[in-house]
């Protein structure tokens, strides 16, 4: 994955892939509203099945995976990033701000490196402990690409 210098709602710098080093991560990217309405579809069902810890008989069953979701803020959007960041600490619920990172600056070097032409269309990739993609999707939320997304996450 493509060094990249992002920031949570509260401002801290995380640079992927080498802060998430270690554990697998699933990163959702999207540069556009489109695809911003289309990564929210995943919000729910990747919080229930990576981030909620499960109690009970299942308690310590969960997965220890690092979770983001990058809006991506590129040319003349760039400008737009401190409204978002501002609307997101009001709008989110504070236990979502770990899990949200913001990226401004240059899209190029990603679409290159990661093959991501369609504008309207968000982005998953699936980073193994060293950083390298080993699962990548894109588009609306569906079961299938969940099930295929869990299955690369090999704990």
């Amino acid at each position: 994955f493509p060094l990249m210098n992002a920031e949570t709602v509260e401002s801290k710098q995380v640079k992927l892939p080498d802060d998430v080093k270690g554990k697998y991560t699933l990163l959702g990217l999207a540069y556009s509203k489109k695809s911003e309405d289309e990564l929210n579809t995943w919000f729910e069902p990747v919080f229930s099945k990576f981030l909620v810890k499960p109690e009970g008989l299942m308690a310590g069953m969960g997965y220890d995976v690092h979770v983001f979701f990058v809006p991506m803020f590129t040319g003349v959007n760039a400008a737009a990033e401190g409204k978002a960041k501002k609307k997101a600490l009001k709008d989110l619920d504070p236990q979502l701000f770990p899990y949200i990172l913001f990226y401004k600056g240059e899209l190029k070097p990603y679409k290159e490196s990661l093959d991501f032409e369609k504008r309207d269309v968000p982005y998953f990739f699936v980073l193994d402990p060293s950083g390298k993609i080993v699962y990548a999707t894109s588009g609306a939320y569906s079961d299938a690409k969940m099930d295929k997304l869990e299955e690369s996450i090999v704990d």
